[in-house]
């Protein structure tokens, strides 16, 4: 028995969604390998409607790969991701559709460079959502309000900061009316000083019920915005549990140990 099987916890409770809520997005029995390396090793996970769930864990176990096979950016050797119901499709069409669904925020902010802030915001849903382009612009400068930079509409990416820009993203991701969104490490690219911008908006996304998926170093907002924490280790989930609970009395020793290297510095 490895260190990590010996150091499961009873996931049985943690794996079901948060509270009464019905399942958007359930993992169930995914396995990857790259090459030689299992990293992902039988992912069971059931996230509810309008629940936040933030994926925590030391480089290397899997939070980012689970994070982008939810979305099909990973292809999967064994199990089924369903979300909203609907099992995600290897390819094609019906693949596309639930991708637009599913948005998605990365570390690196993905903005075409040669279109304005606008025109980022306007392109999935006149592409993909046959949005008028009169609606999806309005849609664009509300978004580009909620999440502070409707003065920058008509710059372009280079002209934005780091934290400007990344915001520019969730807003692109929200314009296509998505069922969940994935954030995987949207603040680890920015300078310091941009990141709590950044995190105010994903705190304000959370309070109004959206489907979130974050895996993140931030231990402040997972304590601010979770409803439940997922620990991974070696490809594994070893611990999932509410905020209050992993970070006050985790039960693992991987999670004690990672909790133990973080919060002393």
């Amino acid at each position: 028995m490895d260190a990590a099987q010996h150091d499961r916890v009873d996931l049985s409770k943690g794996q079901k969604a948060g509270g009464n809520r019905e399942p958007m997005v359930v993992v169930k029995d995914v396995n990857k390998h790259f090459g030689d390396l299992h990293v992902l090793r039988d992912i069971n996970l059931t996230v509810g409607r309008g629940e936040v769930v933030v994926v925590l864990g030391p480089s290397g176990s899997g939070k980012s790969t689970l994070c982008r096979a939810i979305n099909r950016l990973e292809t999967i050797e064994g199990g089924t991701i369903t979300i909203d119901g609907k099992v995600l499709p290897e390819e094609g069409k019906g693949l596309a559709q639930l991708r637009a669904d599913v948005g998605m925020v990365f570390q690196s902010f993905n903005l075409f460079a040669h279109k304005t802030i606008r025109d980022n915001v306007t392109l999935g849903p006149i592409k993909v959502r046959k949005t008028s382009k009169s609606d999806a612009k309005k849609q664009a400068e509300a978004l580009l309000k909620r999440v502070g930079i409707e003065a920058q509409a008509d710059k372009f990416p280079a002209q934005l900061s780091g934290g400007q820009q990344q915001r520019v993203a969730i807003a692109r991701s929200l314009a296509m009316g998505p069922k969940v969104m994935l954030f995987d490490e949207p603040t680890s690219a920015l300078d310091p000083e941009m990141v709590g911008e950044v995190l105010d908006v994903m705190v304000a996304l959370a309070k109004e019920g959206m489907t979130m998926i974050v895996v993140t170093h931030e231990m402040g907002f997972a304590r601010k915005a979770a409803d439940r924490v997922v620990f991974m280790a070696d490809g594994q989930i070893v611990e999932v549990a509410t905020p209050e609970e992993f970070f006050t009395s985790p039960k693992s020793n991987r999670a004690k140990d990672f909790l133990g290297k973080i919060l002393t510095h």
